[in-house]
Formats: C-alpha cells, sequence, structure tokens
C-alpha cells in the first residue's frame, strides 16, 4: 500500500471505526472461556436481567426438539469509501469543465456483528457461543458473565 493510499484511506475511514478497531487491538479480541462456561446452567432470568444484553436486539428462535436459541445482536452498518480522481484541464477562470473532471470511488458496506448465542432448555442456558460475523471479532470480559450487575462501557 502505498502512501497516498493510507492517506486516502485514512481520510475516508470513520474515525470512530478506527478506535474500535484499535482498542479490540489492544484487549486482544479474545473470547475468555470462563466467561462463556459461566452461562452454563445459569437460568434465564439472569439473561432476561444482565445489563448488557437488555441493551442489544434479540433474535429468539426454537427447534424441532424444543432448544430455545437467542441470538444477542451487537453490531453495526460499516461503511467506507476510497476514491481517487484527476483533473485534466482548468480554465484559469476559476471554472473546471466537468469533460475533463474523471474520478473513480470505490465504496463497500457490511453489517459487522458479535452474534451472541445462548441454546435454552428448560429455563437454563445450556450453552454461550459468541460468533462474530462480517469482519467483527467478539470479545468477552468477566461483565459479560451472569452474576454482573454493575456499570461498564461495553464496546
Amino acid at each position: 500500500m502505498t502512501n497516498r493510499s493510507i492517506s486516502m484511506a485514512r481520510r475516508f475511514f470513520p474515525k470512530s471505526l478506527l478506535l474500535i478497531l484499535t482498542l479490540m487491538a489492544i484487549t486482544g479480541c479474545v473470547v475468555r472461556e470462563e466467561d462463556v462456561n459461566a452461562w452454563r446452567g445459569a437460568p434465564v432470568i439472569a439473561l432476561e436481567k444482565h445489563p448488557f444484553f437488555i441493551t442489544v436486539p434479540v433474535i429468539k428462535t426454537k427447534t424441532s426438539d424444543g432448544t430455545e436459541i437467542w441470538n444477542y445482536v451487537n453490531g453495526a452498518n460499516v461503511g467506507s469509501c476510497f476514491g481517487s480522481g484527476t483533473l485534466n484541464a482548468y480554465s484559469g477562470y476559476g471554472y473546471v469543465n466537468s469533460a475533463t473532471y474523471n474520478q473513480f470511488s470505490n465504496c463497500v458496506s457490511r453489517f459487522a456483528a458479535c452474534n451472541n448465542i445462548f441454546y435454552i432448555k428448560d429455563g437454563y442456558v445450556e450453552s454461550y457461543n459468541p460468533i462474530g460475523t462480517g469482519g467483527a471479532r467478539c470479545y468477552t470480559t468477566k461483565e459479560i458473565q451472569p452474576h454482573f450487575r454493575g456499570t461498564a462501557n461495553l464496546l
């Protein structure tokens, strides 16, 4: 990647997304086993009252054997555009003939999410599986565990 293309990427890439990616790199982007395992056998009420999971949309489905699947989707639309252009002529009067201006723009959009998938049977959590999609990577902290009831700033 050339210095010019890096400079253009910085100009068009949203600053907030850069911050999120930087924070994820610093925190290690890991799913900790102790956080995932803490949900095994937890009652559903712990999930329904959890301060993080009540803040994100949930999709609930049911399998043929009666197992419920609750997917708490923590995601966002991510878009970025990169472009380049050339100016082939200048009239000298502060105007540019539109026929002499060429530009190419390339935009990409996707939904990046951490899907927090819970398998529930008979009112208890069987397992918790965080799955990243669309370029997102999931991570967990002690604040994700069932007993947490404090305040936190989670991405």
